[in-house]
């Protein structure tokens, strides 16, 4: 089961090299704007934000290792375990930091773009493709999420049933043993279904999360204004401390080896600063244009399928099954205090829109 989520993740991750492939190819092609602001900074203003940016990766890079890690470790504190009830606190966090990072973060950068002037004379400007790409993506994030699903499930449910072996004894006996088995059986699949889930949910969650950081990475990389580098580099290290308290707290649930956790929180930790890098290699003569038509339109598409990604796994996925628990629509106060974390989580995030 876990080897077949791992070959899930890596086509996922094959897929994710190609658009950042994609982007790179396009970047380079026809600027919309001219060239003078580039061209005008000097030397001077150029190496202080060199500095100010090689600064950035690896403050983004503490920032997002210890936002995602901490809700792993947190598996370890008696208080966090899934069993108390600040558990669906917790978890209700994560899921308004993920719902507000697709809602007011991504998919408003995605009509900015789509919208953009440099588009005016292309498909872009006739059709709303921005919120188009996002439903797309919700319903892709739909099929991927039941299918696979679905696919673990019937595997599981025939290997079991190929290995029955029911004994032949007297009526009463075979009936009460089928009734009891039924019973564990019926518990055993529901539990393994549901940690097939949670799986499945952590790896495109982290595909989703992963797309948006590289491009916000390198938006920053190849800035060559330090006014605009100073306040990204603040606000984007809350915001990946925010989205990686998110994912891990995705990662604990998913119950993964200690490999495949570690693998996962390290990719979420470096992609940020791999952007960064990309993009200051892109802008350093590499044939970066970021006001090009089809930089534009690849980094509105992803920022829109990122979003949709994003808004259907934290509403589906990770709000509706805990606030329709039994659990906790049976005590009202816990309803109240997980609504009211949930709202923190994402007012926190709202916040950070007005910088990033």
């Amino acid at each position: 089961m876990s080897e077949s989520c791992g070959c899930l993740s890596t086509n996922m991750l094959r897929v994710f090299v190609i658009f950042i492939i994609c982007l790179h190819m396009c970047c380079a092609s026809s600027d919309c704007t001219s060239h003078n602001d580039h061209d005008a900074v000097s030397q001077e203003e150029a190496e202080k934000a060199t500095k100010m940016k090689l600064g950035s990766i690896a403050l983004l890079l503490v920032a997002g290792g210890v936002g995602v890690s901490l809700p792993l470790v947190g598996k370890k504190i008696p208080a966090l375990q899934p069993e108390n009830d600040i558990f669906f606190m917790v978890k209700a966090f994560a899921a308004g930091v993920i719902l507000c990072t697709g809602f007011v973060h991504i998919l408003p950068d995605a009509f900015e773009r789509l919208s953009s002037p440099c588009l005016e004379n292309t498909a872009a400007s006739k059709f709303p493709f921005a919120g188009f790409v996002a439903m797309l993506s919700a319903m892709g994030t739909l099929m991927i999420d039941t299918f696979a699903t679905g696919y673990y499930k019937r595997q599981h449910f025939s290997s079991n049933n190929g290995s029955k072996q029911v004994n032949v004894v007297d009526e009463e006996e075979l009936a009460g043993r089928v009734h009891v088995h039924t019973h564990a059986s019926h518990g055993h699949a529901h539990g393994s279904t549901e940690l097939i889930r949670r799986r499945i949910v952590s790896q495109v969650l982290e595909i989703g999360i992963v797309v948006h950081s590289v491009i916000i990475g390198i938006s920053l990389g190849a800035s060559q204004s330090i006014e605009t580098i100073k306040p990204l580099m603040a606000a984007l290290s809350f915001h990946q401390f925010f989205e990686g308290l998110g994912l891990g707290g995705c990662i604990s649930l998913a119950e993964l080896k200690s490999k495949s956790t570690v693998i996962m929180a390290t990719f979420f930790s470096v992609t940020a600063p791999v952007g960064i890098g990309i993009g200051m290699g892109m802008s350093s003569g590499l044939g970066y244009r970021k006001e090009s038509k089809e930089a534009i339109m690849v980094e509105g598409v992803l920022n829109a399928a990122s979003a949709g990604i994003l808004i259907y796994m934290s509403l589906v996925d990770l709000l509706a099954p805990d606030f329709v628990n039994p659990r906790l629509q049976s005590n009202l106060w816990l309803h109240l205090a997980a609504f009211l974390s949930l709202l923190l989580g994402a007012a926190s995030m709202s916040l950070l829109a007005i910088w990033a």
